[in-house]
C-alpha cells in the first residue's frame, strides 16, 4: 500500500531541507520526496500520514550490544519494584545473579523496542550473544558493523549523542528508491532535534511499516 508521509520539515540529510515536505512509500521504498502538494498531487490514493516536527532517515544506533547486555529493560508489570527506566551498573549486576533465560530474552526485545521509540532503524553489531542475535533478527531492524569491542563511555539509548549530530547519525540519507527507512520527531528543525535528543520521536517507519508510534 503507498503511502504519503508528511511532516512541517523534512531533512532528507545530504539534499535539502523541504519545508512542508512529503515522503512517498510504496512498499518498503521511498516513491517521491517533495513538498507535500506535489507528493500528494502525484500519488492521488494514497494513504496519508500528518505527522508533527521534522521527518528525517532512520537513525544508526552504535550502543546496540551493550544497551540490551548491560542493561536491564523492565517489564512494566515490575515497574513497583524496578521502576520504568534501564536498570544498569550494580543494580543491574545484583539482577543478573537471578535472571533466567526468559527473563533476559523480555529485556532484550524491550530494549529492542526503546530503540524503535528513539528512531532507530540500524543497529551495530557483531551480535555474538544467542539471545541478542536472535531478537534483533525477529525485529526487522537492519544489521550493520560496528567497532571491535563497542564504543567507549557509556551506552545511551540516543542515537544523536553517538553520532554529533543528525548527519553522523544516520545510515544513509532519504533518497528515491532507498528503504523506507524513517523517523520523526516532534520539533520544529534540526538544532532543536539536536538539543533535545531522540526521545522526541512519535513516529518510526523500518523498511515501510510502521513500527513504533507515540500515543
Amino acid at each position: 500500500m503507498l503511502t504519503v508521509h508528511a511532516a512541517p520539515l523534512v531533512l532528507p540529510v545530504g539534499a535539502a531541507p523541504v519545508a512542508g515536505g512529503a515522503v512517498a512509500v510504496d512498499g518498503g521504498r521511498i516513491a517521491a520526496i517533495g513538498p507535500y502538494e506535489r507528493v500528494r498531487d502525484a500519488h492521488p490514493t494514497a494513504r496519508v500520514r500528518q505527522w508533527p516536527g521534522v521527518l528525517t532517515p532512520g537513525l544508526r544506533q552504535w550502543d546496540c550490544v551493550a544497551l540490551l547486555t548491560r542493561l536491564y529493560h523492565p517489564d512494566p508489570r515490575e515497574a513497583d519494584e524496578l521502576g520504568e527506566q534501564p536498570l544498569t551498573g550494580a543494580e543491574f549486576a545484583r539482577l543478573a545473579g537471578r535472571m533466567d533465560e526468559a527473563r533476559r530474552a523480555g529485556s532484550v526485545r524491550r530494549g529492542l523496542q526503546r530503540m524503535l521509540s528513539h528512531g532507530t532503524t540500524h543497529v551495530a553489531g557483531p551480535f555474538d550473544d544467542h539471545a541478542v542475535r536472535t531478537a534483533v533478527a525477529r525485529s526487522g531492524l537492519t544489521a550493520v558493523a560496528g567497532a571491535p569491542g563497542g564504543l567507549p563511555g557509556s551506552p545511551d539509548l540516543d542515537p544523536l549523542a553517538r553520532g554529533g549530530g543528525l548527519p553522523g547519525s544516520v545510515h544513509a540519507p532519504l533518497t528515491v528508491g532507498g528503504r523506507a527507512d524513517l523517523a520523526v520527531f516532534d520539533v520544529p528543525d534540526e538544532a532543536a532535534l539536536v538539543a533535545a535528543g531522540a526521545g522526541t520521536c512519535v513516529a518510526t517507519v523500518l523498511g515501510g511499516r510502521l513500527v513504533h508510534r507515540r500515543r
